[in-house]
């Protein structure tokens, strides 16, 4: 595991800006030291406001893209009303997690085993005791779930 999570300010972004754009997404880069509008936890983690997410150099990528993936489930006249917490379900919050993992699977410089051990190293919780645990072996509804919302192709792709 990682001693540290990445950042954005480890990367270049602009992978990371296709992505979002990909999805009628926009990032916005917070000046150091300033506030992140629209973030959930506050301190360096990543927010969304409408079809933006705001993030900063020191945000980690996997909080951007967990961030991104819930604006990316949602139908677009849902997204412009979405300010800091975007979820509705168990089910779809499930879903960003599988997202935010295969989403940094098509990252330069991430890739999925990096996400799933930054968000381990972050803290999230999963019964299997980590993130590569349950996505290989517990994930299968939060997979059928973005199949069925046409995020994913039936081989699991991004769409």
């Amino acid at each position: 595991m990682p001693t540290s999570v990445l950042r954005l300010a480890d990367i270049d972004s602009t992978a990371i800006e296709s992505l979002l754009a990909h999805y009628g997404l926009s990032l916005v880069r917070v000046p150091e030291g300033e506030a992140i509008p629209g973030s959930y936890w506050g301190e360096d983690e990543a927010g969304i406001i409408g079809n933006t997410v705001y993030a900063r150099g020191d945000t980690p990528v996997h909080s951007l893209l967990h961030e991104a993936g819930h604006l990316i489930v949602l139908p677009p006249e849902r997204r412009v009303e979405t300010h800091t917490d975007a979820t509705d379900s168990i089910a779809e919050e499930d879903a960003v997690c599988y997202l935010q993992i295969v989403l940094g699977g098509t990252l330069p410089a991430v890739g999925s085993d990096r996400v799933m051990a930054d968000m381990d190293a972050w803290g999230y919780t999963f019964r299997l005791g980590s993130a590569k645990a349950w996505f290989e072996h517990d994930a299968e509804n939060a997979r059928d779930w973005l199949v069925e919302h046409g995020l994913l192709t039936a081989a699991g792709e991004p769409v």
